[in-house]
């Protein structure tokens, strides 16, 4: 799961080094990995949460950030059962404050759709951000545990952890 996203994160620097270059200040070029927290998911079937703590990190300086908060599906169909799940998605953004430490920190929205049976895969396309920034996350590849299938309007609220 990690190489297939860093070889997305290695296509997407590829294809945005003629829109902004990376040793720019305020571009960042990376791989955000969420990983579920035991215990805190909620299903209402048309609604589901859960909270994630995820870890930035940098293709283009080594830096890394950790946020936490909060995924699921806003609107949609969750028939999920017993599922633990990790995603990881490709990042490209900007951010006008460049001495913030956690620029991803805002709220994403897109579609969403899973599927599991003992062990699982999932797609999310989310775009979205905080008013400092912007920050374009095309495609999360997730891997998940148990049983079920998902989908509909995704979203990720992220805050710096503490």
């Amino acid at each position: 799961m990690r190489k297939t996203t860093l070889a997305l994160a290695l296509i997407l620097t590829a294809a945005a080094s003629d829109a902004a270059r990376a040793d720019e200040p305020g571009v960042k070029l990376g791989v955000l990995r969420c990983d579920q927290v035991p215990g805190t998911g909620i299903n209402l079937l048309i609604h589901s949460t859960v909270n994630v703590r995820c870890q930035f990190t940098s293709l283009t300086g080594g830096a890394s950030a950790r946020y936490h908060g909060e995924t699921g599906i806003g609107l949609g169909i969750d028939l999920n059962w017993n599922k633990t799940e990790s995603i990881a998605f490709t990042v490209f953004g900007a951010s006008t404050n460049v001495a913030g430490s956690h620029p991803l920190a805002g709220k994403y929205i897109g579609g969403r759709a899973s599927a599991s049976a003992g062990i699982g895969t999932g797609v999310q396309a989310l775009v979205g951000g905080g008013s400092n920034h912007f920050t374009l996350q095309p495609l999360a590849i997730e891997s998940a545990r148990g049983v079920g299938i998902a989908a509909g309007l995704g979203y990720l609220y992220l805050e710096p952890a503490r």
